[in-house]
């Protein structure tokens, strides 16, 4: 939330009007490319954690969401990312595991 004067008037922040106005079509197709990058790896990461937590290894956790092990292990590695029904259990196996993990197991 940002701050605001008495007055009504936000502060001056900390955009740089001339950096924007000089910026190219070129230069935000290149930062979105990278953004996607760090978006697979980040996702890696989190299925990596998520599965490490659980102490499962990558074959036990592909088996439980019904997903190849490639398909675990791509995930993990960055190359693809969970997406739909994955990605929600995966959230609710990082939020609520033994909720997760009971319904899974047929609990």
């Amino acid at each position: 939330m940002g701050t605001y004067s008495t007055d009504g008037v936000a502060p001056a922040g900390r955009i740089d009007a001339a950096r924007v106005d000089a910026t190219t079509e070129a230069d935000i197709k290149r930062h979105m490319q990278g953004d996607e990058l760090a978006a697979l790896s980040d996702a890696g990461d989190y299925t990596r954690r998520i599965r490490r937590r659980l102490g499962l290894t990558q074959v036990q956790l592909a088996a439980k969401l019904d997903v190849p092990i490639d398909t675990l292990r791509n995930w993990e590695q960055g190359k693809r990312y969970p997406t739909g029904p994955a990605k929600a259990l995966l959230k609710i196996l990082d939020r609520a595991p033994e909720a997760a993990l009971a319904a899974l197991n047929g609990a």
